[in-house]
C-alpha cells in the first residue's frame, strides 16, 4: 500500500461512516466497489474486508444512537435474530445461483424500493416527522420474515440490510425515521459483526486496510449519529433513495 493511499482510505472511511449512520445502512455498497475497482481485490476479500468495516460503522453509530435514546430495542432484537439463519441460507444458496442473474434481479428490486421512497416522501407526515412516536402495532411475523430475507440478501450481496429494513420499518410498519434508522443500525451491529467474524475465521479479510478505513468509519459514524437528529427527515429519505439507486446501478452494471 502506497503512503498516498492512507489519507484516501481515511477520507473514504469518514464519508462511509457519516453517510451510513445518517441513513441507517452500513456502507458496504461503497466499500466493496472501492476495494474491487480501486485496489483490485477479489470479490471474496472485498466482501470480507467490507464486512469488518460495516461492523465497525454499525457499532460506532449504534453507540451514538444509544446515548440519544433513539433505539427500539425490543423491535431491534426481534428483527436481528432472523437475519442470522437468513445469512447462512443465503451463503449456501449462492453456490447454485448465477451471480449475473442475482445482480440483475437485486438491482431491479432496489430500483423499485428507491422509486417507492420517492413517491411516498410527501405522504404520511406523521411517520416522517422528527418527533419520537410510540411504537406502532406492526405485523411481527411479517417483520421477522423480512428480516430473514434481509439476512439472506446481505449474505449473498455483501452489503448491509438497512436498504431493506429502513423503508420496511417506515412504510410497512409505521415507524418514524427518527427511530427506524437507529434501530436498523442496531440490527446491523449484530448481523455485520457475526458476518465479519465468519469472514475473518476463513481468512477473507485484508487486515492491512482495516486501520485506515476503520478509524475514518468510526469517526464518521460518530459525527453522523450526533447530527442526524438535526437534519429534516425528508432529506434523510431523499438521501436514502439516492443511495439505494446507486446500489441498484452497481448491481445492474455488473449483470451485463
Amino acid at each position: 500500500m502506497d503512503m498516498i493511499d492512507i489519507p484516501l482510505l481515511f477520507s473514504a472511511g469518514l464519508v462511509i461512516g457519516f453517510l451510513g449512520t445518517i441513513v441507517g445502512v452500513g456502507g458496504g455498497f461503497i466499500v466493496v466497489p472501492l476495494l474491487t475497482m480501486g485496489y483490485h481485490f477479489s470479490p471474496q476479500y472485498a466482501v470480507g474486508t467490507s464486512m469488518v468495516i460495516v461492523a465497525l460503522n454499525a457499532l460506532s453509530g449504534t453507540s451514538s444512537y444509544i446515548r440519544q435514546g433513539r433505539i427500539d430495542y425490543q423491535t431491534g432484537i426481534l428483527f436481528a435474530v432472523p437475519t442470522i439463519p437468513g445469512s447462512f441460507f443465503g451463503a449456501y444458496l449462492l453456490q447454485f445461483i448465477s451471480r449475473r442473474q442475482f445482480d440483475f434481479g437485486f438491482g431491479l428490486l432496489l430500483i423499485f424500493i428507491a422509486a417507492y421512497l420517492c413517491v411516498q416522501i410527501s405522504t404520511s407526515n406523521e411517520h416522517i416527522e422528527g418527533a419520537v412516536l410510540p411504537r406502532p402495532a406492526y405485523n411481527k411475523p411479517l417483520g421477522i420474515g423480512i428480516s430473514f430475507f434481509v439476512g439472506f440478501l446481505a449474505s449473498m450481496a455483501g452489503i448491509g440490510g438497512g436498504v431493506i429494513h429502513v423503508p420496511a420499518m417506515i412504510y410497512l410498519f409505521g415507524f418514524s425515521p427518527f427511530i427506524a434508522i437507529p434501530t436498523s443500525h442496531f440490527i446491523l451491529a449484530f448481523s455485520a459483526t457475526l458476518a465479519a467474524m465468519s469472514h475473518a475465521f476463513i481468512g477473507e479479510v485484508q487486515w492491512g486496510y482495516i486501520p485506515f478505513l476503520g478509524v475514518g468509519v468510526v469517526l464518521g459514524a460518530q459525527i453522523g449519529g450526533n447530527i442526524s437528529h438535526k437534519i429534516h427527515s425528508n432529506w434523510i429519505i431523499r438521501i436514502l433513495s439516492v443511495i439505494i439507486g446507486m446500489v441498484a446501478v452497481r448491481f445492474l452494471l455488473k449483470s451485463f
